[in-house]
């Protein structure tokens, strides 16, 4: 039977089914590829290391959190511990016995889910802020650890460098190359995600966060399903570790993986959207993005007022403007920049007609 829905026509429930059954949804996603593929290599280094490859590991990592915090509903405060975990591991790995980037990537994962099912324990017992500490004493106990075993860390300043990058017969060593990488591993992992959340493991993940009891009652496994959550949202944090090591800043250092880390990746899946794949994007975005613009103006203003306003003024206001405009955001749109894009995308199906 075929019905119509705003102006598109389904015939089928394979059509229905697709992860992109609207045609303006698949081209704007080929338009955003050509773009990620073509266009932003010719941005040039700035670009590339200081905006999109930290734009692309910490999308992943809001990724994996967006898995456990907002499609499960399970706080967690240790992202930033877990991404460490795997940069940790890819470092020694690939630096130490020379394992394959692929596979020290894969590796990486792997250990990250180990790590983060283990954190994630206390969920089958207690739930809500008691869980954000739970996860909490994880980032500082992680931290610690790394910091105080010589194997791991490598040393008093905890830093492990790695040689140049390579894969297969190429050396990824200019910042274009490092940025296929990240872009490569990245593109793929979202895919998987967005497969991953239509699935029952998904919907059951959605069922712990609407309502646990019943859920377990209509037969969900708890303690399947959290431990999974916790474990597939550190796997990506793992991922994610391991790019910062080969594809941003070549070594790990534990003091990118701090508590401040931690929270400002969550607050990229508050922004952006909780139990949306899109949303962990779109708020990595925000994030990375509104700093580099809010410094852009503060200095252009303190420029045009001879140096009445000081450096210190302008560093200062740019930490209290980010902060309002972040609650200015969230008080206008609850529900983040995802919802925000889907009342737009609704509208410019139905127009001309009215938006109701």
């Amino acid at each position: 039977m075929v019905y119509r829905e705003a102006g598109i026509y389904h015939t089928t429930y394979a059509q229905d089914a697709r992860l992109f059954p609207l045609p303006a949804d698949r081209l704007g996603i080929a338009l955003l590829l050509g773009a990620a593929v073509v266009v932003a290599p010719l941005l040039g280094e700035y670009w590339l290391r200081g905006i999109l490859i930290p734009f692309l590991v910490y999308g992943l990592a809001a990724l994996g959190l967006n898995l456990v915090t907002g499609y499960a509903g399970l706080l967690s405060l240790g992202q930033a511990a877990f991404m460490a975990v795997g940069a940790y591991t890819a470092a020694i790995l690939y630096g130490r016995y020379g394992v394959p980037v692929p596979l020290s990537l894969l590796a990486a994962g792997l250990m990250g889910a180990l790590v983060g099912a283990a954190a994630g324990a206390p969920s089958l017992r207690i739930k809500g802020l008691y869980l954000a500490v739970a996860t909490l004493c994880a980032q500082f106990l992680i931290v610690w650890t790394i910091q105080r075993v010589p194997w791991i860390s490598g040393g008093v300043y905890a830093t492990l460098n790695i040689p140049p990058v390579r894969l297969g017969p190429w050396v990824l060593d200019s910042p274009a190359e490092q940025y296929y990488l990240a872009l490569v591993v990245v593109a793929g992992l979202t895919v998987f995600a967005l497969n991953l959340v239509r699935t029952r493991v998904g919907r059951a993940w959605q069922a712990i966060r609407e309502q646990d009891v019943s859920a377990a009652i209509v037969g969900v496994s708890l303690l399947r399903y959290k431990l999974l959550a916790f474990a597939a949202s550190s796997f990506y944090a793992g991922v994610a570790g391991a790019l910062v090591v080969f594809s941003w800043y070549g070594a790990a250092n534990i003091e990118e993986f701090n508590l401040l880390n931690s929270i400002r990746i969550l607050g990229m899946v508050v922004i952006g959207g909780m139990g949306s794949v899109l949303g962990s994007f779109l708020g990595a975005a925000f994030v990375t993005l509104l700093p580099i613009f809010v410094s852009v103006i503060l200095h252009a203003v303190a420029k045009a007022t001879g140096g009445a306003v000081t450096t210190d003024v302008v560093a200062n206001l740019e930490h209290v403007l980010f902060g309002g405009l972040i609650i200015l955001f969230l008080a206008v749109e609850p529900l983040g920049l995802a919802h925000l894009w889907k009342r737009l995308k609704d509208r410019l199906r139905l127009w001309p007609f009215p938006y109701y």
